[in-house]
């Protein structure tokens, strides 16, 4: 058991190595030979006090003489009758003692003596063989709770490492979650400088392109004016004052002899590029107006609302479309009028 033990500890977590059956035959060997010199003790014993005793038969006689028994005692003497002659007897005979009964011996006893001795010899083999069986199963008990001992001893020895090893994990595992979780929150930190950044740039282009397209505007607008200044005086020399005309449904464009035709296509291009989901469904026919100006080539410069419908929504959806229709239209000689006023009812825009 100590080896195994010592084998056990020095292994550490290496595979629990069952330990060998312990060696029977010699102790089997041991018994057979103590049993063998008691059977030869008892056979000698036997033959050397089995000598048959001398049966002696004797008689035992009585010696001492046996006398007869005492006669019985006389009544007392009756009153003497009357004197008779008696006829003479003759005189008594003398008894003889009777020899005693002969005493028979006792019948001669066996020699069970022999027959003790090996009874007692095998109670005594039979006690000690129950002996050496109950100290054998006492040994192998022993052996079972030291072997169940040390299974037990290991069982545990797992079951604390696996326990270490576990928490081992765990700590590893949380570990790893909580590197994971800051490096999440200075992505989500960094992603937010970006989009903070972003914003800031977006911010300062929104800012610039406002800056820029009011110059824009502003510069657009200061040289709209001049083109329609020149214009005006353009058209001042050749027809003089002109005064502002209308066609369709509120379409009108400002200068003389204003085509028809062009104004209609005019009309059609932004109607077709508008578009208003809201409802229809109002009282009366609202109409918006703009007034657009336009380059020679037909590029919008300028969209301005001169008259609202009273629906910013549908305003708005005008002004897209008018939007969208640039460049607009030009006359059959090619030529366009620098401003146009154009207006839409919002129940003839389906």
């Amino acid at each position: 058991m100590s080896a195994t033990k010592n084998n056990s500890n020095g292994m550490g977590g290496s595979h629990y190595r069952v330990p060998p059956e312990p060696n029977r035959w010699p102790a089997i060997g041991l018994a057979v030979g103590m049993h063998a010199m008691l059977l030869a003790f008892l056979v000698i014993g036997i033959n050397w006090t089995n000598n048959q005793p001398v049966a002696v038969e004797a008689e035992v006689w009585d010696t001492t003489v046996q006398s007869a028994a005492p006669p019985a005692p006389t009544p007392p003497p009756a009153p003497e009758p009357e004197p008779q002659p008696r006829p003479e007897t003759p005189p008594p005979t003398p008894r003889v003692a009777e020899p005693p009964p002969k005493a028979e011996p006792a019948p001669p006893k066996q020699p069970d003596i022999a027959l003790e001795r090996e009874k007692k010899h095998k109670e005594e083999l039979k006690r000690q063989r129950q002996e050496e069986e109950r100290i054998e199963r006492e040994r192998e008990r022993e052996l079972a709770k030291e072997q169940k001992r040390e299974e037990e001893k290991k069982e545990k020895a797992l079951a604390e490492k696996k326990k270490r090893e576990d928490e081992k994990k765990a700590e590893e595992l949380a570990k790893k979650e909580q590197e994971a979780e800051k490096k999440r929150l200075a992505e989500k930190e960094q992603e937010a400088e970006k989009k903070k950044l972003a914003e800031k740039e977006k911010a300062a282009k929104e800012k610039a392109d406002k800056v820029a397209k009011a110059k824009a505007e502003k510069a657009e607008a200061a040289k709209l004016d001049k083109l329609r200044n020149d214009e005006l005086k353009r058209m001042n020399m050749m027809a003089g004052a002109g005064s502002p005309s209308s066609t369709g449904s509120a379409e009108k464009s400002t200068g003389p002899r204003i085509d028809k035709g062009y104004i209609a296509s005019i009309a059609a291009k932004i109607k077709g590029n508008t578009s208003y989901p809201g409802s229809t469904d109002v009282p009366g026919n609202p109409e918006v107006v703009f007034q657009v100006e336009q380059l020679p080539t037909g590029e919008i410069l300028s969209v301005r609302k001169t008259k609202s419908s009273g629906i910013p929504a549908f305003d708005e959806a005008v002004e897209r479309g008018i939007n969208k229709s640039s460049p607009l239209p030009k006359k059959k000689d090619g030529t366009v009028e620098r401003s146009v006023q154009v207006g839409f009812k919002l129940k003839e825009m389906n």
